[in-house]
């Protein structure tokens, strides 16, 4: 009986499939790492890890590993009404506990708080965001179905000016919660809902893990990400 080579028993699928294709055209080699690939795991400290979180960090370390790259352990700890130290704590243990290494690649989203405030303003300066003053009823009334277009809210027209006074007010704490909520200006008739000038930033007055009570305006998972990935030169996610 023929027994298969060991190159054709090797193990394949779409994602190393994609990241030799990346090696092999040297796609992230501008880009000055020592690091062939960089992966990341990213949990958010708001519970306890279960089955379906093991299955991603045996991926994204395991990946690292087969291809002489590294994984970054980074806490997305964006929201400081829903985490809590303990959960940092228990999901250290619990990669560990999976066998996994992250050496100095250990990292949170609130490292970078103060950039990606900076990144927002910018985003302000060059007219990219706004701040929005409606309530929350009105900005989902606001914002369409997947069948229908969303319209523009009557505070998209803000100036550069008053936007950068506002966003600022709501950083230095003069605003409930609630009350206004930066957004990205993208297209509100856009056939992809989430793209329909998506929220950015938001004010929570909540004390948290790391940062205490500095900061009472806090970004968006779904903006701090990326930002997170580019800083850290993550390569494939």
């Amino acid at each position: 009986m023929n027994q298969p080579s060991r190159e054709a028993a090797a193990p394949s699928n779409f994602l190393r499939n994609q990241i030799e294709e990346d090696l092999r055209l040297g796609r992230y080699a501008p880009r000055g790492d020592d690091q062939p690939v960089r992966l990341r795991f990213p949990p958010e400290p708001n519970g306890y890890l279960h089955f379906g979180h093991a299955k991603s960090i045996c991926l994204n370390f395991g990946l690292a590993a087969d291809f002489g790259g590294v994984c970054h352990l980074r806490f997305d700890d964006t929201n400081p009404t829903k985490e809590e130290q303990e959960y940092v704590d228990a999901i250290i243990e619990a990669v560990r506990w999976l066998g996994f290494d992250w050496g100095d690649n250990l990292f949170f989203a609130s490292d970078y708080f103060g950039r990606m405030y900076a990144f927002a303003e910018y985003l302000i300066q060059s007219g990219k965001a706004y701040v929005d003053s409606l309530s929350a009823e009105d900005m989902r009334a606001y914002r369409g179905t997947l069948t229908e277009p969303g319209k523009d809210s009557p505070y998209r027209s803000r100036s550069v000016a008053e936007n950068l006074d506002v966003f600022h007010r709501m950083k230095a704490g003069e605003f409930p919660d609630g009350t206004h909520v930066l957004r990205a200006k993208i297209d509100m008739a856009s056939p992809n809902i989430n793209l329909r000038d998506p929220a950015i930033y938001r004010i929570r007055h909540a004390h948290h893990h790391r940062t205490g009570d500095d900061w009472c305006v806090y970004p968006m998972y779904t903006y701090a990400h990326p930002i997170e990935d580019a800083l850290e030169n993550i390569t494939h996610s």
